[in-house]
């Protein structure tokens, strides 16, 4: 499809990709009333989830996909929730597995590329939950999971109607070496403190899988995917998991309508993270490239983000 004009106009102040992306990962604050549920899974580790629902019965889901390190009461996810929860559309906010507050089963948790979780959950709103309609909505290295999770498979259940992204780093390799770069050296360092901390829990928890000296090595989010991700997901190294779960090899395949929105001023991002060949090639997917709004930080007046917006008229769009 052609590359879509966008229409979003930052508030003067947050103009700026580090006041964006910092106010809103900070200070947004969303109330939502939400539900948890676990979901067992077929190696036996669970995922929990945190519904939200809409004022009436409906038939329609949406599915929400958080960033790194994130949850389900992230003000990203509880935003988005609750505006469709507004208009007939109940909500799963998904924790990944090990961020929901407890330590998943498993030395293996969640990263970038991992979509068998997203087809359970799927799966489970359509057998267990009787949707008729599910929208796919992912933030970040969600985004980038559930494109994946689109372009990678041959068929995708006909109850998938739509997909969002926001902020997608499409290319795995390159964001990773941008997040790396000094101008994100606040992000990288908040991420690496939280993964470490969380790797410590998991190294006391399985000893013989990794030692506390390869815990204290880790002095980058690269090391981190060396000394963990890659080897507890069966990659050979960062490198080599960073190539195979980047959403942009699959993107040609995706035949579901699919929005992708990440804007120029995203500091996470590289040229490689904005697909434009792709979504012109792709009748199925549409890109859409703000001059500003940071990482997710779509700011606009009236509490709704423009993404939460454009998600909504995306769906309503395309899910007829």
């Amino acid at each position: 499809m052609p590359i879509l004009d966008s229409t979003f106009k930052a508030p003067y102040f947050f103009r700026k990709s580090f006041v964006a992306t910092v106010y809103s990962g900070l200070f947004r604050k969303v109330d939502l009333e939400q539900k948890r549920e676990r979901l067992e899974l077929a190696d036996g580790d669970f995922i929990d989830l945190d519904w939200s629902y809409a004022q009436k019965k409906s038939d329609k889901v949406i599915i929400l996909l958080s960033g790194l390190e994130g949850h389900a009461q992230r003000p990203y996810l509880t935003g988005t929730a609750k505006l469709f929860n507004q208009n007939g559309v109940d909500a799963i906010s998904v924790n990944f597995r090990g961020c929901s507050g407890e330590p998943n089963r498993k030395y293996y948790a969640y990263h970038s590329g991992a979509t068998d979780d997203l087809h359970a959950i799927v799966m489970h709103a359509i057998k267990e939950r009787n949707y008729a309609e599910i929208y796919i909505y992912g933030i970040s290295l969600g985004g980038n999971l559930a494109l994946k999770y689109l372009g990678e498979r041959d068929e995708v259940p006909i109850q998938v109607k739509v997909c969002v992204g926001i902020s997608v780093p499409c290319s795995l390799q390159h964001a990773a070496k941008r997040l790396h770069h000094f101008i994100n050296k606040p992000f990288h360092d908040r991420f690496k403190r939280k993964l470490v901390h969380n790797l410590r829990l998991k190294q006391s928890q399985f000893p013989e899988q990794i030692s506390e000296e390869e815990v204290n090595s880790i002095k980058t989010l690269n090391d981190f995917d060396e000394v963990y991700t890659s080897r507890a997901h069966g990659f050979k190294n960062a490198l080599d998991y960073y190539e195979k779960s980047s959403c942009l090899q699959f993107l040609p395949n995706i035949k579901v309508p699919s929005l992708i929105i990440n804007a120029l001023n995203d500091s996470f991002l590289t040229p490689e993270c904005f697909p434009v060949k792709a979504a012109k090639n792709n009748p199925n997917l549409y890109l859409e490239m703000p001059k500003h709004g940071g990482h997710v930080g779509f700011i606009q007046r009236g509490g709704v983000y423009y993404n939460e917006k454009r998600a909504l008229e995306f769906v309503k769009e395309n899910s007829k």
